[in-house]
C-alpha cells in the first residue's frame, strides 16, 4: 500500500522524466567562479605510441618542409636568372669551340656579365640548353640577364667583322688588304688567282675566320656572279667567251666610276671592237706597265708610255688585253652584258668627274680641246694657291 499522497507522487515522476533526480544545491560565490573541469581526452591507441609511426610523421614533415625549402631556392634562382645583370657597359666575350656550360659560365663571370657562374648553369640545364650554347665572340649588352645571355649564345649571333674589296682594285691589291686584316688568321694562299676572279663587296665574318677561308669565298662568289650575268648576256657580243666578257667590263669598271656612265662606255668599246677599231683605253696601259701593283698615284701617264708595247696597252694591240686589268663588279658586267644602243665611238673627261660622249673624231676632238683648257685653267688655281701658301706672312 503507497502511503505518498497522490501529488507527492506525481511530482516524483515528472522529476525523474525530466532527470532531476536531486535539488539545486545553492554554491558560494566563490565556487560559482571556478572553471568548470572540461571532458577528458581520449586515450592514445597503442598504435599512435608505435615507433614506426612517428618516423613516418617525422618522415612527412621533413619531406614538406624539403619541398617548401627547394620551391624557394627555385623562385630565387629563376629570379637571379631572370633580372638585369651586373654589366654596366657592353661586354665582349670569346667563346671558343668545344667549351662546356661550366666554362662558359666562368668566362662570364669573370668578365662581370653575370653574377653567379653556378645560377647561370643551372639555369641552362634547366632550359636543357647545355648543348645549344655555340662558339664564337659575343657583345653583351650592358645589363643583359642571365637568361638573354643564354638565348644570345644558343643563337649563334657573335660579333661580325668586315672587310672591304672595292670595285676596281686588282686582285693583288685585293690581297694586300686581306693580308693585312687583323682579325683574320692563317697564312696567304701561295699564288695568286687569275686577275678578275675575286668578288668586290664585304665580306663578313667571325674573328678566327682564315684569310683562306675569305679568298676562297671571294673566288667562288665571283665565278657564281659572272656566269649568271654571262647567261643573260646579249647574243651579239663581240666577245669570243667568258674570259673576254670579264676583260671588258673591268675595263669598263676601271673607265668609270658612276652608274649612270657604264653602259654608255660599254656600248663605245663594243662598237669600236665590232667597227675593228683599237679599245685605246688608259687603264689599259697602266695594267702593261705596272701590273697588279697599279701606277703610284703621283707618277703621269707620259707620251712614251702610250706608245711603249705591252700585250695589254690598246693603244698598241688590236682587241682586247689577254686577260682582265681588275675585279669587275656586278654592276659594270651587266653594263657590258646588256650595253646601250648607240652609234658612239669616243669619249674624254669632261672635267666633273664625268664623261662626255661623240659619235664623230671631230666632234671628240672638240671636247678633248674643252677638257685640255678645263686642266690648263686647273693647274693656274692649283699653282695660284700653292703661291699663296708659300708666300710669307703680313706685316701688317
Amino acid at each position: 500500500m503507497n502511503d505518498k499522497p497522490d501529488n507527492q507522487e506525481n511530482q516524483e515522476t515528472v522529476f525523474e522524466a525530466q532527470g532531476a533526480s536531486r535539488p539545486i544545491v545553492p554554491k558560494s560565490a566563490s565556487e560559482a567562479l571556478k572553471p568548470e573541469k572540461g571532458t577528458e581526452p581520449p586515450k592514445r591507441s597503442k598504435a599512435s605510441r608505435n615507433q614506426f609511426v612517428v618516423f613516418l610523421n617525422f618522415m612527412m614533415s621533413l619531406v614538406v618542409l624539403v619541398v617548401l625549402g627547394a620551391g624557394l631556392a627555385i623562385w630565387l634562382g629563376k629570379r637571379a636568372f631572370d633580372e638585369p645583370g651586373p654589366a654596366a657597359t657592353n661586354t665582349t666575350v670569346m667563346i671558343r669551340p668545344s667549351t662546356g656550360v661550366g666554362e662558359i659560365a666562368t668566362i662570364l663571370e669573370r668578365n662581370g656579365a653575370i653574377s653567379d657562374s653556378r645560377i647561370f648553369r643551372l639555369g641552362v640545364r634547366a632550359y636543357g640548353a647545355d648543348g645549344d650554347l655555340k662558339a664564337g665572340e659575343y657583345e653583351i649588352k650592358a645589363r643583359s640577364s642571365m637568361h638573354e645571355i643564354m638565348e644570345l649564345l644558343k643563337s649563334g649571333k657573335s660579333v661580325l667583322y668586315s672587310l672591304t674589296i672595292p670595285e676596281g682594285l686588282t686582285v693583288e691589291q685585293a690581297f694586300k688588304r686581306v693580308a693585312e686584316h687583323g682579325v683574320l688568321v692563317g697564312d696567304m694562299p701561295s699564288e695568286l688567282p687569275p686577275e678578275g676572279s675575286l668578288f668586290a663587296d664585304t665580306q663578313r665574318f667571325q674573328r678566327g675566320t682564315s684569310r683562306e677561308e675569305i679568298i676562297d669565298k671571294m673566288i667562288a662568289d665571283q665565278q657564281r656572279m659572272v656566269e649568271e650575268i654571262w647567261e643573260r648576256r646579249s647574243e651579239d657580243l663581240p666577245v669570243k667567251d667568258i674570259n673576254e666578257f670579264v676583260t671588258l667590263a673591268s675595263i669598263v669598271e676601271k673607265e668609270t666610276a658612276r652608274a649612270d656612265e657604264r653602259s654608255r662606255v660599254a656600248a663605245v668599246f663594243i662598237n669600236r671592237l665590232e667597227r675593228g677599231m683599237r679599245l685605246q683605253s688608259d687603264p689599259t696601259i697602266i695594267y702593261g706597265l705596272f701590273g697588279g701593283k697599279g701606277k703610284p698615284s703621283e707618277r703621269p701617264i707620259y707620251r712614251s708610255d702610250i706608245d711603249k708595247p705591252t700585250p695589254y696597252n690598246t693603244y698598241v694591240i688590236d682587241g682586247l688585253p689577254p686577260t682582265p686589268i681588275a675585279n669587275p663588279g656586278r654592276a659594270s658586267l651587266e653594263a657590258v652584258a646588256n650595253p646601250s644602243r648607240t652609234d658612239e665611238l669616243y669619249f674624254v673627261a669632261d672635267g666633273t668627274g664625268g664623261h662626255v660622249f661623240a659619235t664623230t673624231l671631230d666632234e671628240h676632238n672638240r671636247n678633248v680641246a674643252r677638257w685640255r683648257e678645263v686642266e690648263k685653267n686647273r693647274a693656274k688655281v692649283e699653282a695660284a694657291e700653292e703661291e699663296d701658301e708659300a708666300a710669307p706672312p703680313s706685316e701688317n
